[in-house]
């Protein structure tokens, strides 16, 4: 190869297409993930983890691409937002799926939720065996 030919350009270029098809492979093994995991759990955690980094791949790939400096806080919120959100929306399905049984116990090393919602069911004065009788009798 020449040293003529071997430019900046070419480098950047290289880079960027690593990172694109890396970021891509993540993001389709997080796909992978959701379609071949047994569990919530499980699926909720191939969703958020190989995600979030190949986003970050892709949106570096992208900003390297771009060759302008205005693109970069833009790629960054963007980024940052993905960052916010996805803990955010992971935990939430996470309890909702633990509340309406959509998980595997046997499958759990701890299970520290368990105490938390027994303690707020039994301050709610619900329960399951009730038969739909009010607290006073009716």
């Amino acid at each position: 190869m020449d040293p003529e030919t071997f430019s900046g350009d070419t480098v950047i270029d290289a880079v960027s297409a690593v990172f694109m098809v890396v970021g891509a492979l993540m993001s389709l093994a997080a796909a992978v993930g959701l379609l071949r995991f047994p569990d919530l759990m499980t699926r909720m955690h191939a969703a958020t983890k190989p995600q979030v980094l190949g986003l970050f791949l892709l949106l570096f790939a992208l900003g390297l691409q771009m060759r302008t400096w205005w693109v970069w806080p833009v790629l960054v919120v963007a980024w940052i937002f993905q960052l916010l959100t996805v803990p955010v929306s992971a935990h939430m399905v996470g309890r909702a799926g633990y509340r309406t049984k959509h998980l595997h116990p046997e499958l759990l090393s701890a299970d520290e939720l368990e105490a938390v919602v027994q303690q707020a069911a039994g301050k709610s004065g619900f329960s399951d065996d009730d038969g739909g009788a009010t607290t006073d009798g009716r």
